[in-house]
């Protein structure tokens, strides 16, 4: 099912599939019928709230600079929706993995052959979602 705003809600921003806080509906049905959704605002901080890290010694994410250095698009540093990875001065790429959602988009829109290394974290370990 696509989505597309509402005569009155705004266009989503170019490259994303829905603007926060606009109000969208499924494409082709009608307006006020249950297909119409609204979005609340959300911060990053308040969404960051509802998530718990048990985070393990070892790293599930090693990213190897000397490979992000030749790269050209730096989509890591965009796609990832925890803002985990930062550019370095020198070209390489800092990443903290301690706040990683386990999502993977860094490890699909890489474009550096090796440059990002991803596992699963350790039996107990990793991101925990809350609903309150």
């Amino acid at each position: 099912m696509s989505l597309a705003p509402t005569p009155s809600g705004p266009a989503p921003p170019s490259g994303s599939a829905v603007s926060p806080g606009s109000t969208t509906r499924a494409a082709g049905a009608p307006a006020g019928s249950p297909a119409t959704r609204a979005w609340p605002r959300v911060s990053f901080d308040d969404r960051m709230a509802t998530v718990d890290f048990r985070v393990s010694e070892r790293a599930h994410i090693v990213v190897d600079s000397d490979v992000c250095r030749s790269c050209t698009t730096r989509a890591c540093v965009t796609a990832c929706p925890a803002r985990l990875f930062v550019p370095t001065g020198d070209g390489g790429i800092l990443f903290n993995y301690e706040q990683c959602f386990e999502c993977g988009t860094c490890y699909l829109v890489c474009n550096g052959e090796g440059a990002i290394s991803w596992s699963y974290p350790e039996g107990g370990h990793g991101v925990v979602f809350r609903w309150s």
